[in-house]
């Protein structure tokens, strides 16, 4: 398998990122191509379609020699039940490659970069790589009659949170990066087994440290600190 490129998020880490692609809309990505695959002619056509599929790499959750388990403990089920590997989209698998429904909002064929894709609606890390791109086809790959099992199950007992954060905090993001903050607050990034109310989370995004609490319904943020910044180099 060969990279043949990577996206750029405001997520540094594992933490925070949406549970699945779509949930927050407003979440952005920049796809940049690496060296070998930057050719214009390779996005020849793709200006019509409106979403594209990502297959990539769990980079962070490789087990070399680990082996595989048939079963894993989805997050959606407080990680206290056991469900087959492939009823799931646990990054715990034989191959680790993940698939992600993203919406196109620009296609960029000539930057420094060489062709760039600005996505949104990503659930990826940044830098995570991308393996292989394929278009959305509406007529195939939408099925509005299709059942979502305990996954579907689970998400209509889920209701967003409500969201707080204070006037002085809002203020250091703009207004597309607080409304893609409130939806991730608002999807409850905590892991389903951590239920104490007095915990303070930290979640790194978008260059800040957000520390919030879950108080009853509501987040309720308490603190954003700059994040250090990265090596020369890096």
């Amino acid at each position: 398998m060969k990279i043949v490129a990577k996206i750029h998020t405001d997520f540094k880490t594992k933490f925070g990122v949406p549970r699945q692609s779509g949930l927050v809309k407003g979440l952005k990505g920049r796809i940049v191509f690496e060296p070998e695959y930057r050719n214009v002619e390779a996005l020849r056509g793709l200006e019509g379609f409106s979403h594209i599929w990502l297959l990539w790499d769990f980079s962070e959750a490789h087990r070399d020699g680990e082996g595989w388990s048939p079963t894993v403990r989805p997050p959606r089920l407080g990680g206290n039940q056991r469900m087959g590997v492939w009823a799931t989209r646990s990054p715990f698998r034989p191959n680790n490659i993940g698939l992600s429904s993203v919406r196109i909002t620009r296609i960029e064929l000539h930057t420094p970069e060489g062709p760039v894709i600005e996505v949104e609606g990503a659930d990826l890390m940044d830098g995570t790589p991308i393996l292989d791109i394929k278009p959305y086809l509406p007529f195939t790959d939408s099925h509005p009659d299709a059942r979502g099992g305990f996954a579907e199950e689970q998400n209509k007992k889920m209701e967003p949170l409500g969201v707080e954060i204070p006037s002085d905090i809002a203020c250091l993001f703009d207004s597309e990066k607080l409304e893609a903050l409130r939806g991730v607050l608002a999807a409850d990034p905590r892991p389903h087994y951590q239920q104490d109310p007095e915990r303070i989370y930290a979640l790194e995004f978008a260059d800040w440290e957000v520390k919030f609490q879950v108080r009853g319904n509501n987040v309720v943020v308490v603190k954003a600190s700059p994040l250090p910044a990265p090596p020369l180099g890096e």
